[in-house]
């Protein structure tokens, strides 16, 4: 399929309902371009409000109210995670959801089709029937992947960890559609770590002191204030560098206050692969993206809140590698910092193996295997980042 500059179209369907939708297909797109330049016709269309009918519209402004209230959120994610539920939830949403599938297949023809959302694979591969192109889907969440992430007619299945490779078999995928290839990334965020006093002196922090990271996302979420507060009265040895990302009350509240530490407070940022590159320890609330990117920072992990469900699994495969711990109130993460900066080598040997979890090619080896489902000749023109397939035997 061919627009009017003769490129192969490639779709990428995402919705802004958390787990990063954007954000990895604008890594994967972002790759794309990196490797293969301008020779591609490529559109992000959000599943919702693009083409979802007027209840569906505001999912994505409805998603961040749904997660404060994480129990039934855990609940609801737990009873509907089965093949079984899946196939039913997907059944009967599909006479409703229909006439605006066909409307998205209708008006987005293309070479390729790219889904990083769980929703979207099964009313679209109806739809499309045989005569397709391919359809492949990044699974944007780590471990705790629900069974609507997997339908057995994609083409292929492209996952970030061995759990969900297993998981994807449970739910009854074919091995050979399945390959784990990590989470993808921002480019910046895929650069080997530096010299950190460095990074530590262009960005104002003070050189001397370790420095710890808190983030919560870009909302702010989770209990951030209370945290920095009992990091700061603790009198750790340390510096705080606070970011309230797009939670301008909260950053407001933020500043007002007298630090008993050196404290540097931040909204949003587009720095925080530099960030992570100069701080030594990272507390954060337990989402797939932070945690790929600190993975690739070599940066230790103290986890301090999950969504019930999808990002449980997140802690286990942190905490059992060695990459982190999870303190999940104020007092236990004040504990937590303050026993890894008596025993500095309880903190590198969790550096070392946040390095050896990461995957930071994981952006490009997925635009690879988009670009190989186009049959035709593409040059690539970037061969950065060895491409390396870990699926599992």
């Amino acid at each position: 399929m061919k627009n009017q500059n003769n490129y192969p179209r490639i779709l990428f369907l995402f919705s802004d309902t958390g787990g990063g939708h954007r954000s990895a297909a604008e890594a994967i797109i972002e790759a794309i371009h990196l490797q293969y330049g301008n020779q591609f016709d490529i559109q992000m269309v959000d599943i919702f409000k693009d083409y979802a009918p007027l209840q569906l519209k505001y999912m994505p402004e409805l998603y961040p109210k749904m997660v404060k209230v994480p129990h039934a959120w855990g609940l609801g994610y737990k009873v509907t995670n089965s093949h079984r539920s899946a196939r039913i939830i997907t059944a009967s949403a599909y006479p409703y959801v229909r006439r605006s599938v066909r409307s998205l297949v209708r008006q987005n023809p293309c070479d390729v089709i790219v889904s990083v959302h769980p929703l979207a694979a099964a009313p679209i591969l109806r739809v499309l029937g045989k005569n397709r192109p391919p359809f492949i889907t990044v699974v944007t969440d780590l471990v705790s992947t629900h069974a609507l992430w997997y339908h057995h007619q994609a083409d292929l299945c492209l996952v970030p960890t061995e759990t969900a490779w297993q998981r994807a078999i449970n739910f009854g995928m074919d091995a050979n559609k399945v390959k784990v290839v990590g989470l993808p990334v921002s480019d910046r965020f895929c650069i080997p770590p530096g010299n950190a006093a460095q990074i530590k002196q262009k960005l104002g922090w003070p050189e001397h002191l370790p420095v710890i990271l808190l983030v919560g996302g870009g909302e702010g979420m989770g209990p951030l204030e209370k945290t920095a507060a009992a990091i700061a009265e603790a009198r750790l040895p340390a510096a705080l560098v606070i970011i309230a990302g797009r939670n301008r009350k909260l950053k407001e509240r933020l500043q007002e206050k007298i630090w008993k530490i050196p404290t540097f407070i931040y909204g949003f940022v587009k720095e925080m692969p530099e960030f992570m590159r100069g701080a030594d320890i990272l507390v954060t609330k337990a989402g797939p993206g932070t945690i790929s990117e600190a993975l690739n920072a070599g940066l230790p992990m103290i986890l301090y809140s999950r969504l019930p469900g999808q990002e449980e699994g997140n802690v286990s495969f942190v905490v059992d590698e060695g990459a982190g711990l999870w303190a999940p109130e104020p007092e236990s993460i004040v504990q937590a910092i303050s026993s890894w900066l008596s025993n500095p080598e309880m903190r590198q040997k969790a550096a070392a193996a946040s390095l050896r979890l990461a995957r930071p090619q994981a952006a490009r080896q997925i635009a690879q295997i988009i670009i190989e489902q186009i049959h035709q000749p593409i040059i690539q023109l970037s061969d950065h980042h060895p491409l390396k397939s870990k699926t599992p035997t």
